[in-house]
This record gives structure tokens, C-alpha cells and sequence, in this order.
């Protein structure tokens, strides 16, 4: 059976008309003899979608009971058993009611299509998975219906069904999207103009790439490699040279002229990772390129042509943009045709842009035959080359015959394998050279002669020297990519040291410092901001050469002693870059350190407007209402009732004062312009005053009193206040049948008041959190004041020159000590000598 086809028409948002258009595509289609069906419709009691979808056949819906509740859904059923040609089917990426045959409605339409049916149907860019936390962030609003891209991309045809942002308001505010009470509500929050452009702007793109996707599947499966100027794309080749930033902004200006084109940069990077580029500049040229809008590919092959015309090809690119090539005419003869020539010749329909810059031309070099060993097996070679020559001819004069020829050579030969394998192939040419005459005046007849009589000798110590060669290439190629592996094991075994010294808590910027330093050897390292050291590891030497590191936009890293290899320069790049993250890091550690204590005082803000709505509230509001009914005429009150009032009016008011009077004196406190006037005072002299205002008498409080304890050194007012609040605290958590004890003893100069309870007690790691404003440590009964009392107590407390702590009571509950500094009596008569 042929599958149906899929038609989806996508929308930035609701409302743009996509159920319109599906009703409306499903009339077209039906007047041109196509039997269509509207499988499921949601109208959203939206006038004009309805009456468009009359003359329609609407096939009824099922009905699914969920916990009680009754679900209507698209009758998967009855639309095979109906099998029409094509399927209106609204909203595919909705979820279908619990108990139904597929649990999402794309589910039902996989189904439709299997039986040969076509299906069009509607889907907003909020629901395509991929983009679903980038409309979130757009617009605040999380999504949970979601399709999955794959399943999208597998449709037939996609349509965006496109309306201006600011039309898409206007409908909304005619109410043809929303009913009226919605509509204030969209406008300002999901459907703002910025929310709609952007989620416009989203959807384009989604297409684009849709359509581009589908352009490289068509050429891949026919086999199109010619190019396709369906849009302009440039690519720029990077060498990591200076001249790159020339070549990036010579293409973003080729990719301007055409509407819609395209920038991308490119570097290819050797397949052993030694290939001479400076990272510094190709992160410089990487930030251009996006700051232009293109992007930036890293890709590997040692075949550089080559590799730059397969990115092109495979990026469908119309242009690429090369540097003339910086050497000389004399190097060009000397080592063939240049990068730009090969490319050229290879890129078929690509127009290549050969652009010249300050650094064109002007360098002359010769190969590269200094491979990659070390020079001390360079010299090696030469001394073994030195050395075993004249070992090995003395061997073989003593036992030279007629037929011993063949032996000589393979002699020599192995000689000058073993010299090409120790030192490369300077030494193995010297040494196969050396070699080849000491053949020829030795060995070969007329004896002690250097002659070559014969063309097939010079044939043979040219092989000769050619064997020397390619020993030499495939030591030198196995050196090379040795030296890399250890290279690669080394930076893997530095990094993975510098990660695990911040991870184990080290200082992360000290660590990653000290390290480079042992890394590479260095006399010292310093990170430098601006004119500042950040942090410093040994003491370089007056007028020591160094080199610096950028560290991101505002730190350096020099580096002094030693000379670095331009290799090193990959490795100190990304050291560079954990700095710049450890950096941050500390930037956004001392942010979220001031952030606290503003965290913290909104926090007693919320406290206070919290505790206010309600505290300050609710006697204002008794007594207003007591006031206004006394100035009531239409009730007769009663002498009684009229006293109740006022009583009721001025325990309100009362209260309300109170409030307002810990207020104030809270923001006294805080402030530091508490006034405290201090003088001698007797502890008793303040506790019965505070007992007597509390109602509190022998059978709800224990007094253990110092008979001989010396006048404390206190504001008499104020410290009635303390008593007061936390005799109050104390008879409020104290268990029915207990006694609050009050005790008072001195100390060298220092007289105390304990107050306590056997109650629940505070845990000791939150005994500071009681003396924090606004706090009740879990009291949410909004009836026991604004949490004020022991914040001014021990305000008061610590204006009057003393403390106040809080201790646990031995077997369980809590005590409150007030320590105070002892009156200093002043000296009398008798006490003058």
C-alpha cells in the first residue's frame, strides 16, 4: 500500500491562522474532487474558524473517561474504517487522554499515513523539541506538548503560515484569537512584539535549515557534486597567519552582496598536531568571523588543498577566499606549485579569490629536510657515520677476495641503514656517500682509484643514496609522530594535574600558575591585571626576557625563562583559558558574596511587609471598627456596650503603639542613635516593675534573687524592656505546670539576670537566628507579634554596654543571661585620705 503523505503548516505562535488554513486547503481540495474529512478540529471557540469549517464532513470524536472526567480525542477508529483521501487532523504535537490507542496525537497520524492516507495538519514552533527551552527562554512560558524534530522532518511538505507581529496583536485585540478577559493578559506577556519577532524570526529559520537539509539529501542521493547557488556561501581559508583578518573581512564583503549569504572560516589543522599556527591569532580571526556573523570549522588532513576543497564541497559554498601564498619565486620553483594553484585546480565550479596582502611573496624557504629528530641524534649519526666507516672497511680489508664484492656492499648498506635510523637523513646521506667511494677506492678494481667507468655504477650509488633517503623519511615520520604522541601524553597528563589540584580544593588561579611553571621550566609566572599582580610563582631576574599570554580581555600571563616553542602555544592557550574561567569564577564567587547580604535584607523586608500586613492590621483594624461604632446613629448602644467599645478601641490603639514603638526602636538600634542614659541601678528595682506589668505572679514565675548583689550599671527603662520581652518569650514556651525562674549572681564586675524556662529550647546552631529582626523561628500563627522582641533586647542589651546570650537549661528548655558591667560606686568621705 503507498503511504500517505504529510502536510504540516507551522506557526510562530497561536493565532496566525494555521487551523484557518487547513479548513480552508481541505475546501480547495474538496471542490477539485478529493474526499476530505475533518478528522479532529480545535476551534478554540474561535468564530471565524468554526464557520470555515462548515460544509466539511467533522467526524465525531471519542470519548475517554479519565479519574472521573470526560475526554474527547481524534476517533482513530472510525477515521481507517471512513478512509478518506485526505485527513484534516489540528494540533499534532498534542497529548492524547490517558486510555487512548497512542499516547500523542503524531502517534495516531504515523498510523493514518501507514493506511495511505494523507494527512495535513498544524503545529507551533513551541512544540518542535529542539526549540522548546529556546521559546521558553523568549517567552517565559514552558511548553510540555512537544513533537520530536525527526518525526517533523519527516513530512512531505512544511509550510510556514506567516503573519506580521504587530497583525498578529491586532487580531488579538479585536478578540478573534482570545475572549476579552484573556486578552490584557496575552498582550503583555506572550504575545509582546519582541516575543512575536522573535519567535517569527524562529520559525524562518527552522524552514531555512529545513529546506537547506533537504537540498543536500537530494544532491547526496543523485550524486551532485557541482555546486548549487541556491545562497551565496563564502569560505575563507586561515593559516593562523596575520594576514587573516584581511581574507575574513575581503569575504564577509563578497557574502554582503548577495541577500541571504553566508560566512564560514575555516583552519586545517596536521593529523600529528604540529603543524606551525598561532593560536593567539586564529582566536583573534575566530571572534571576527562571528562577530560578522559567519562561523568558524576546524578540520584535519595533512593534504591541505585537498581538505579545503572537500569543506567547500561539502558546505555547498559558491566562493572561497585564499591568501597569496607568502613564498618566494625562488621557493616556488624549488618545491612545485603552492597551495593556492592546487586549489584551484581542484575546486571545479568554486570561484576561488586568490587575495594578495602585506606578507605576500616575501618569504624564501627551502624544504624541510631537518626532519624531526633531535640534534643530539643528528650528531649521533654523523659520529657513528665517522666511526663505523673506518671500523667496518678495516673488517672487510681483512678479509677482502674477488668474490666478496656483494658482501661489501650489503655491508655498507646495513651501515648506512643503522646511521639513517640513529641520526635521519643528513648523516645517512654523508654516511652513504662516504660509504660509496670508500666502496669504489677500496673494493672495486683498479684498486685505490675513485672512478666511475661504468653508467650501471652510477646508477647503483645513486639507489644507493635513494635507500638512504627513504630510511631516512620513514625514521623521520616515525620520530615525528612519536614526538606527538609524548607531546599529546604530556599536555593530557598537565591538564589533568591542573584540573585535579583545583578539584581537590587547591587555589584554583595558584595552582594553575604553579603548575605552568613546573610544566615548562620557567624561573616564574605571573598573572598581571592591568598594573596589578593577581598572583606570582618565583622571582624572575632583573631584565629578564618574557613572553605574555592575553588572558581572556583583562589579565596577562607572563612567562619568564626559557624560550617556548611555537608549539607550546596550543597547550598555554588552554591553560589560558582555565584562568580566564578561574577568573570568572572568583568574579561571580565575590558578586554572589555581595549579593548576599542583599539577599538577606530582602529577605527581613519580606519578613517585616509580611509580618505588618498583619501585625500592625489587625489592631488598627478593631479599632477602627470600634470608633465607628460609637459614632454610629443607627444603633442605640448600651452604657455596657459602649464601655466595651472604647475598651476594645484603646487595647487596639494600645497595642498598635507598642508595634509602632518596637518599630522605631528596632531602626534606632540599627541605626546606632539609640539614646541610653546610664546609671546605677538595683536588678530588683526592674524586675517586680516587669513581673507586675506581665500579670505575672508566685504561681507562674520563681524568684531566686541575690540579696548582697551590687547595683548594675544600666538604663533603668531599657532594661525593663529586655526583662519584659523575654519573661514574655519564656511564660509563652513554657509547658502548663512549670515555673519561669528568674536568678540573679554576680561576677568579678559583672552582675547577671537569667530568665528560664523548661520548654522546647532553640538548637545551638540556630541560637543567632533568634536575634535577627522579623524572626519567630517557625511561629506562622501571626498572632505573636512581629518577631522584635529579642532583636531589641539585644539591641538594648548591647547599648547598655552588656550582652545577651543564650544557653541551654540544664534538663531541657532555655536561659537567657543577661550580663551587664557593675555600678562603680563613687567614692565617699571616709574613703578620701
Amino acid at each position: 500500500m503507498k503511504r500517505g503523505r504529510l502536510r504540516v503548516l507551522l506557526g510562530a505562535a497561536p493565532g496566525v491562522g494555521k487551523t484557518y488554513t487547513m479548513l480552508e486547503e481541505g475546501h480547495r481540495l474538496r471542490a477539485e474532487g478529493s474526499d476530505v474529512v475533518v478528522a479532529v478540529v480545535e476551534t478554540h471557540d474561535r468564530a471565524a474558524t468554526a464557520s470555515i469549517a462548515e460544509g466539511l464532513e467533522v467526524l465525531p470524536r471519542t470519548t475517554v473517561s479519565h479519574r472521573g472526567v470526560e475526554l474527547t480525542e481524534m476517533d482513530l477508529a472510525a477515521v481507517l474504517a471512513r478512509k478518506p483521501d485526505v485527513a484534516l487532523v489540528d494540533e499534532l504535537a498534542h497529548t492524547n487522554a490517558p486510555g487512548s490507542p497512542h499516547r500523542k496525537r503524531w502517534e495516531d497520524v504515523e498510523v493514518l499515513l501507514d493506511a495511505g492516507v494523507d494527512v495535513i495538519s498544524t503545529v507551533n514552533i513551541q512544540h518542535i523539541e529542539s526549540l522548546n527551552d529556546v521559546v521558553r527562554e523568549i517567552t517565559g512560558v514552558p511548553q510540555r506538548e512537544t513533537i520530536p524534530d525527526a518525526v517533523l522532518r519527516t513530512a512531505d511538505q512544511i509550510e510556514v503560515v506567516d503573519l506580521a507581529p504587530q497583525a498578529l496583536r491586532d487580531r488579538l485585540a479585536d478578540g478573534r484569537v482570545y475572549p476579552a478577559e484573556r486578552i490584557d493578559a496575552a498582550l503583555s506577556n506572550y504575545f509582546r512584539l519582541g516575543n512575536l519577532t522573535a519567535l517569527r524570526e524562529l520559525a524562518l529559520l527552522w524552514l531555512a535549515d529545513e529546506v537547506d537539509s533537504a537540498l543536500k539529501h537530494y544532491r547526496a542521493e543523485h550524486g551532485i557534486d557541482s555546486k548549487w547557488e541556491a545562497r551565496e556561501r563564502v569560505v575563507v581559508a586561515l593559516t593562523g597567519g596575520a594576514e587573516g583578518e584581511t581574507l575574513i573581512r575581503r569575504g564577509a564583503r563578497i557574502a554582503a552582496r548577495s541577500a541571504g549569504g553566508e560566512l564560514l572560516a575555516v583552519h586545517v589543522a596536521g593529523q600529528d598536531g604540529l603543524r606551525a599556527a598561532h593560536p593567539e591569532a586564529l582566536a583573534r580571526q575566530r571572534v571576527l568571523v562571528e562577530n560578522l556573523g559567519g562561523t568558524y570549522h576546524q578540520v584535519v588532513g595533512d593534504d591541505i588543498p585537498q581538505a579545503l576543497v572537500e569543506f567547500s564541497k561539502g558546505a555547498n559554498a559558491s566562493q572561497l577566499v585564499l591568501g597569496v601564498s607568502r613564498r618566494s619565486r625562488l621557493t616556488a620553483a624549488l618545491t612545485g606549485p603552492g597551495i593556492g594553484a592546487t586549489v584551484v585546480r581542484e575546486s571545479g565550479n568554486i570561484d576561488v579569490h586568490i587575495v594578495t596582502h602585506s606578507a605576500a611573496g616575501g618569504r624564501f624557504a627551502l624544504p624541510r629536510l631537518a626532519g624531526s629528530l633531535t640534534r643530539k641524534r643528528r650528531i649521533a649519526g654523523f659520529g657513528l657515520a665517522l666511526i663505523g666507516g673506518p671500523l667496518v672497511t678495516w673488517l672487510l680489508m681483512t678479509l677482502r677476495s674477488p668474490e666478496s664484492i656483494t658482501s661489501d656492499v650489503l655491508t655498507y648498506q646495513l651501515l648506512v641503514v643503522v646511521v639513517a635510523l640513529v641520526g635521519g637523513i643528513w648523516p645517512a646521506l654523508f654516511a652513504a656517500f662516504l660509504s660509496g667511494l670508500t666502496l669504489d677506492f677500496f673494493f672495486v678494481e683498479p684498486f685505490y682509484t675513485v672512478t666511475v667507468a661504468e653508467p650501471f655504477h652510477l646508477l647503483a650509488l645513486v639507489l644507493y643514496l635513494l635507500n638512504a633517503v627513504l630510511v631516512s623519511y620513514v625514521v623521520d615520520q616515525a620520530a615525528r609522530r612519536t614526538r606527538a604522541a609524548r607531546r599529546a601524553a604530556a599536555e593530557s597528563e598537565l591538564l589533568a594535574t591542573i584540573s585535579g589540584s583545583v578539584l581537590r580544593g587547591q587555589n584554583s588561579l595558584q595552582a594553575l600558575v604553579g603548575r605552568t611553571r613546573e610544566a615548562f621550566g620557567l624561573t616564574a609566572v605571573r598573572l598581571t591585571d592591568a598594573d596589578t599582580t593577581l598572583v606570582s610563582e618565583g622571582d624572575p631576574a632583573p631584565e629578564e626576557p618574557h613572553t605574555t599570554i592575553p588572558v581572556g580581555t583583562r589579565a596577562t600571563l607572563e612567562l619568564h625563562g626559557g624560550a617556548l616553542q611555537a608549539s607550546d602555544h596550543r597547550l598555554l592557550a588552554a591553560i589560558a583559558a582555565q584562568i580566564d574561567a578561574a577568573l570568572e569564577h572568583a568574579d561571580l564567587a565575590e558578586a554572589a558574596s555581595e549579593v548576599g547580604p542583599l539577599a538577606e535584607a530582602d529577605r527581613v523586608r519580606s519578613a517585616l511587609l509580611s509580618a505588618v500586613s498583619h501585625d500592625l492590621r489587625r489592631p488598627l483594624a478593631a479599632a477602627v471598627a470600634a470608633v465607628s461604632g460609637l459614632r454610629s446613629t443607627e444603633v442605640d448602644w448600651s452604657a455596657a456596650d459602649r464601655d466595651e467599645l472604647l475598651a476594645t478601641a484603646e487595647e487596639s490603639l494600645g497595642m498598635l503603639a507598642s508595634l509602632v514603638t518596637n518599630l522605631l526602636d528596632v531602626s534606632r538600634v540599627q541605626a546606632g542613635v539609640l539614646g541610653v542614659s546610664l546609671r546605677p541601678v538595683d536588678a530588683e528595682d526592674v524586675i517586680l516593675p516587669a513581673l507586675d506589668e506581665l500579670r505575672l505572679g508566685p504561681r507562674d514565675v520563681e524568684l531566686d534573687l541575690d540579696a548582697d548583689l551590687p547595683p548594675v550599671l544600666a538604663d533603668p527603662g531599657l532594661l525593663q524592656r529586655v526583662v519584659v520581652n523575654l519573661l514574655a518569650n519564656a511564660a509563652r514556651f513554657a509547658p502548663p505546670g512549670t515555673r519561669v525562674r528568674i536568678a540573679t549572681s554576680s561576677f568579678g564586675e559583672t552582675v547577671e539576670i537569667r530568665v528560664i524556662d523548661h520548654g522546647p529550647g532553640i538548637a545551638p546552631d540556630r541560637r543567632d537566628e533568634v536575634f535577627v529582626p522579623f524572626q519567630r523561628l517557625g511561629d506562622t500563627d501571626n498572632v505573636t507579634g512581629l518577631g522584635l522582641g529579642l532583636a531589641l533586647s539585644k539591641g538594648f542589651t548591647e547599648g547598655m554596654g552588656g550582652t545577651l546570650e543564650a544557653e541551654t537549661t540544664p534538663g531541657g528548655g532555655l536561659t537567657m543571661v543577661i550580663a551587664l558591667p557593675q555600678a562603680i560606686e563613687p567614692p565617699t568621705d571616709e574613703d578620701t585620705p
